[in-house]
């Protein structure tokens, strides 16, 4: 569809990550836009002190009149999150407007752009922030969807109608990211997950693999050299691998730890970059920025360019977020769902603060993922020095029989470890003795970081009156 005869936008679920950076899209582009959400939260509030009108029952004599008067000019959006029976959905699919996927839009408007899509199970959130700093702040600048809020721009969109560029975070789940039509693509992992709609792993890597058959004959692909991508897919790209190992294309050499940064050296097909700093903690952050710094490249930015910007770079909300470090006390936020992020996460933090005491809040992120993944949760949780669990956020699902918390807390061995519920959380936390505090999840755990800093906060004033 041609989206610029659109006047008026309405999305169903405009308070997800990915609904409201289209929500800011055609808010800067002067389109009128509104929506619906189930309830109120920081970033629907910052998208109505931005202009969008946003209400919170599902029910459309609310929606505002303007956008039920011309359907021809009026585009409707929905996550796949709203159930079927949604009645505002239903009440525009019955009426004839044009409705869509939030995938389904964002790949119309890469079809405008020479789009850079970041894919992977994980990793990607923070590489596509990574690249879009890094083109952003380059001669030909950038729009950019990410799946996180860039604390550079306190926003997961960036919007520049004079670039032809595109970064777009590829999302996997309900095979969202075969809508877009991207010119070059990394894959920052491939591994299981989003089981209730692959079935299997080999489901998911065929996934893949057609997402990068949607590129070009002359198109670019960045892979992790873990990633196993088919041959036959990838025979008429121009094909690159990176990783931190020296048998990647793309890969650091003189990586060292000075002053709490990493510095290090880019090695390419070509020639080796100098000088690199990166403020962000752990080495898969390193990793991330190798993904993003050597497809900077590619598209043809210099190691200036590159250096100044990657310097700048202050990383992305909910990933390895420190929100408190002082007065011997540390607290760290992230946005990990997956075994393999998890552990990643954890092995981050035990490099980059050792001999440290872990404590970890973990909230499992939807019934059938716990289902599947159970041992392999309990085996990366167990590498914390001790685990407090809290009930399944469920997201999109329906309860299933057997499947609780309770079972990876039963397969969790030699940490202590519990379960309680978000509620009763800090009273939890209040009696205990800690040093170092990591929460983790995707679903509302973001709800407990201001107490748990405050905690934090009250704890080392405590602590210095002790002192004195």
């Amino acid at each position: 569809m041609n989206l610029d005869r659109i006047n008026r936008v309405y999305l169903i679920g405009v308070g997800g990550i990915g609904m409201s950076a289209l929500a800011r899209y055609f808010n800067a582009l002067d389109r009128e836009v509104a929506g619906y959400d189930v309830t109120s939260k920081p970033l629907t509030q910052q998208l109505e002190s931005e202009g969008v009108i946003i209400h919170y029952e599902d029910e459309p004599d609310l929606i505002p009149s303007a956008f039920t008067q011309n359907k021809k000019r009026t585009l409707i959006v929905y996550t796949p999150a709203v159930p079927s029976n949604h009645k505002e959905l239903n009440y525009f699919i019955e009426r004839g407007y044009t409705v869509l996927k939030r995938s389904e839009v964002l790949g119309e408007i890469s079809r405008t752009k020479t789009c850079m899509a970041v894919a992977g199970t994980h990793g990607k959130t923070t590489v596509s922030s990574m690249l879009a700093h890094l083109l952003n702040h380059s001669s030909s600048g950038c729009n950019a969807f990410l799946g996180g809020v860039a604390k550079n721009y306190a926003s997961n969109v960036i919007i520049n109608s004079k670039s032809p560029l595109m970064v777009a975070e590829a999302d996997e789940f309900d095979r969202s990211f075969l809508k877009l039509h991207p010119n070059m693509a990394i894959i920052t992992s491939m591994e299981a997950d989003h089981l209730d709609v692959y079935n299997n792993e080999l489901s998911i890597k065929k996934a893949f693999e057609e997402f990068t058959g949607r590129l070009p004959d002359n198109g670019i692909l960045l892979h992790h050299s873990n990633v196993n991508i088919s041959g036959d897919v990838t025979s008429n790209l121009q094909t690159y691998s990176y990783s931190l190992e020296p048998e990647s294309d793309f890969h650091p050499i003189n990586l060292e730890v000075s002053e709490g940064k990493y510095r290090f050296d880019l090695v390419t097909p070509e020639k080796t970059l100098s000088g690199f700093t990166l403020s962000l903690p752990g080495l898969v952050n390193v990793e991330n920025a190798v993904a993003a710094l050597s497809m900077a490249y590619l598209q043809g930015l210099g190691r200036e360019n590159l250096y100044k910007n990657l310097t700048t770079f202050q990383g992305t909300e909910r990933r390895f977020d420190i929100q408190f470090h002082q007065g011997g006390l540390l607290y760290i936020d992230d946005y990990a769902h997956h075994p393999a992020e998890i552990a990643y996460t954890i092995r981050s933090v035990r490099e980059f603060f050792p001999d440290r005491k872990i404590l970890g809040i973990f909230q499992p992120h939807l019934y059938s993922r716990t289902k599947y993944f159970s041992g392999e949760f309990a085996e990366s949780l167990g590498m914390l020095d001790e685990l407090i669990l809290l009930d399944i956020y469920p997201a999109r699902e329906e309860p299933i029989e057997g499947v609780s918390s309770q079972l990876i807390l039963d397969q969790v061995k030699n940490i202590p470890a519990t379960i309680t519920t978000k509620k009763e959380l800090m009273n939890v936390l209040r009696n205990r003795d800690i040093e170092t505090i990591m929460t983790m999840g995707a679903g509302d755990i973001d709800k407990m970081v201001n107490p748990i800093r405050e905690l934090m906060e009250q704890r080392m004033k405590d602590n210095d009156m002790k002192g004195e």
